[in-house]
């Protein structure tokens, strides 16, 4: 995303929100679809079966009407069939031809990006696309969907204005206009604040949940789970964002563990002791940046 925002023309960014997607999708639709590249008659028979069948939501069996069912393994393949013929397929064929600009689309899944030269451009996409979704059963959120200025044009122009340039949030990160290290324009990233928020949220709950286990064994689990968030988010200019993440676990591994007996407090310097036994893996970079 960072390399289309910083190699061509943009200067406006649509984020587009997308209500309850899996559960909206329109299987009759989405049927039509498929069937535009299956003919065998038993693959679509079969893919019919596996669209309709409930999910078992604690220890309740639901079955609903529309929607593909989030949890089933076929849910994000047919997902992206879906917005492949309502947004990719469409947005290149028919709607960029029609602009005075260039543009640029950069989807995953149900989270979708659209990147434009000129404003006119991006609010002529924005007032027809809701259409556009709503004739296939889906709905923009209405606050979550919104145009933004961004780029290294708008980066000049909010600070003209004494303001800082607009964020954008896509894919659990913030993207955010800077400058590298040789004056260029660049887009740095950070952990979105409700996603560090989260991430942290579930490593409190799981330390208290498991603070009788043996102390080894806890280690091993948390650098999994450090692991896999320095793997997603370990990106070059997220690094503080890391760092905050490795603290935060610190600081909740070392509050459950001086609750596992009562009167005996686990104080700092034994509990550095213990990280310096047991130590939990440190913030690293997982992906390259681009080169400026």
């Amino acid at each position: 995303m960072g390399r289309i925002i910083c190699t061509r023309p943009t200067g406006w960014i649509l984020e587009l929100d997308i209500t309850a997607y899996f559960d909206s999708i329109v299987r009759e639709q989405l049927m039509e679809m498929i069937g535009k590249r299956i003919r065998d008659g038993s693959v679509l028979q079969l893919i019919g079966k596996w669209i309709q069948v409930g999910v078992i939501d604690e220890g309740r069996f639901l079955v609903s009407e529309t929607g593909t069912g989030q949890g089933q393994t076929i849910s994000p393949l047919l997902a992206n069939i879906y917005l492949h013929y309502i947004l990719d397929e469409w947005f290149e064929e028919v709607v960029k031809p029609r602009l005075r600009g260039e543009a640029h689309e950069i989807r995953l899944a149900d989270d979708a990006i659209l990147c434009f030269h000129y404003r006119e451009d991006a609010e002529k996409v924005k007032n027809v696309i809701s259409k556009r979704f709503a004739k296939y059963g889906l709905t923009l959120h209405p606050e979550k969907t919104r145009l933004v200025e961004f780029g290294r044009y708008a980066e000049e122009r909010a600070k003209r204005r004494g303001k800082k340039p607009s964020t954008f949030g896509s894919l659990g990160f913030t993207y955010i206009c800077a400058r590298s290290r040789r004056g260029k324009f660049t887009v740095h990233v950070r952990t979105m604040r409700k996603r560090l928020s989260r991430s942290l949220t579930a490593i409190g709950r799981w330390c208290q949940e498991h603070r009788h286990v043996p102390v080894d064994q806890q280690q091993k689990t948390l650098n999994a789970k450090l692991r896999g968030h320095y793997q997603y988010y370990g990106r070059p200019t997220n690094f503080p964002c890391l760092w905050k993440f490795y603290r935060g676990t610190c600081r909740l591994w070392h509050y459950w563990l001086n609750r596992r007996t009562r009167g005996s407090r686990l104080t700092w310097d034994h509990y550095n002791a213990l990280l310096r036994r047991h130590p939990l893996l440190l913030p690293r970079i997982c992906h390259p940046g681009m080169k400026q």
